[in-house]
């Protein structure tokens, strides 16, 4: 019967023998095969997502003020994690050690960060205090906003961003302690990361991509940051992409 159905659709549709190589072919793909192809669809339609995404972002980047307006509630004290009293007669180094050794078994990105890269970190984001970070995942890219409002940097997936706004979910909180930049010389970082939607090594891809960024950028990224900043027609999202691949050649 099946035999008859294949004869009759050879002699009623023309468009038959024109793809009936083509099918024969996909007769023999085994089904790990067609698993693959799906799979790599799937990622190609992901990255397609989100360049569309990251295109229609950076034709309309948000002005400084947006971050100023993020909520924000009292800010973070070094006090609340460290007694200050306790650990006055530490040095720089031991101060760091300690404060990397708590966090070093929670969901988290811990730093000791130089106080005059702090303020070269401060004085960036006043002027550039929104952008768009390209974030490694094993189906390509993932853009995530991260904008900055006093000593706190707030990560949101870009894809989230264009969906909720100011409500959309954070993936990541970075919040910078400088109570100890005169007496010690350091700034104390923590990135505290919902797990559910980064892991231990995203995070950290994150941190340090703040820290090329916003701390002391070269030439190439600084002309990233005003681009996206005040001539957003001009800003492309694969630029970020390549900075970041150069870096970890």
């Amino acid at each position: 019967m099946a035999e008859e159905y294949v004869e009759k659709l050879k002699k009623e549709n023309p468009y038959y023998s024109k793809y009936q190589d083509k099918i024969a072919k996909l007769r023999e793909v085994s089904s790990d095969e067609v698993e693959r192809r799906v799979q790599q669809k799937n990622q190609n339609d992901r990255v397609a997502r989100d360049a569309d995404a990251a295109r229609s972002f950076s034709g309309k980047a948000p002005k400084a003020a947006d971050a100023a307006r993020l909520p924000q509630a009292k800010p973070k004290e070094l006090n609340d994690i460290l007694k200050l009293e306790l650990i006055q007669d530490k040095s720089s180094d031991e101060i760091g050690q300690l404060w990397v050794e708590y966090f070093k078994t929670k969901d988290s990105v811990s730093a000791v960060i130089p106080a005059d890269k702090y303020r070269a970190l401060v004085a960036n984001t006043e002027k550039y205090p929104t952008f768009l970070l390209p974030l490694p995942r094993k189906d390509g890219y993932e853009f995530v906003v991260v904008q900055f409002a006093g000593n706190e940097a707030h990560f949101t997936a870009l894809i989230n961003y264009q969906t909720y706004k100011e409500n959309a979910p954070e993936c990541m909180t970075m919040i910078h302690y400088p109570e100890l930049a005169d007496s010690k010389g350091i700034v104390l970082m923590v990135a505290e990361y919902d797990n559910t939607s980064l892991d231990a090594r995203e995070a950290q891809c994150l941190a340090n991509e703040v820290q090329l960024y916003y701390c002391r950028p070269d030439e190439r990224r600084r002309n990233l940051l005003e681009q996206f900043t005040t001539r957003p027609d001009s800003f492309k999202y694969q630029d970020l992409i390549l900075a970041l691949e150069d870096v970890q050649l």
